[in-house]
């Protein structure tokens, strides 16, 4: 239901977008990250039922099952007041996001512009090396991309993705400069 909103929304305000920045446009919208600062505005992690130990190990704040609670309100909001109901949840909560990522598609997704950028200048596919700490209910994660086996940036977050996307923004500001260009 999310994506068919989000693809209807973007296909029809913006019709003259090819098919793959249309697809950049969901993935910026359509994320664990975004779904879950919706649930954070919704207040929806207070009012989940959790069991005890998911509860005592912060399962209130953890983006995946915020993010799947986004979509369960969606999913219920549709099957209770069917499409234009969850059409107007979803674009009332995400519609700014959407015409944010048509303005500038792909600007939230950094890793797949460093992989371009890296490619395009001859220097390959990018790595990541990936580190976690603390205990499970309070992990960390602390990532750093290599471009041509340099370390290029580096980036922390709750959560792998997260942290490779903040190394990767970091790297494509390395690349931009080293071009010349300020930003990638």
């Amino acid at each position: 239901m999310l994506g068919l909103v989000v693809a209807d929304h973007t296909y029809r305000s913006r019709p003259d977008l090819a098919e793959g920045v249309l697809a950049k446009v969901r993935a910026a919208v359509v994320n664990t990250r975004v779904l879950a600062e919706v649930a954070v505005e919704l207040g929806l992690g207070p009012r989940l039922r959790l069991g005890h130990g998911e509860d005592l190990s912060g399962g209130r704040s953890k983006e995946s099952i915020l993010a799947d609670t986004t979509e369960a309100v969606i999913g219920a909001v549709y099957l209770d007041g069917g499409f234009d109901a969850a059409q107007r949840l979803v674009l009332d909560r995400l519609g700014s996001r959407i015409d944010a990522a048509v303005a500038q598609p792909g600007e939230a997704d950094h890793k797949s512009r460093l992989q371009e950028e890296s490619v395009r200048a001859g220097r390959g596919v990018p790595r990541y090396e990936v580190r976690g700490r603390g205990p499970d209910h309070d992990r960390r994660y602390l990532a750093t991309v290599y471009v041509a086996d340099q370390a290029l940036g580096t980036g922390e977050g709750r959560s792998k993705k997260d942290a490779e996307q903040g190394a990767a923004e970091v790297a494509c500001r390395a690349l931009g400069d080293e071009r010349g260009g300020g930003d990638a």
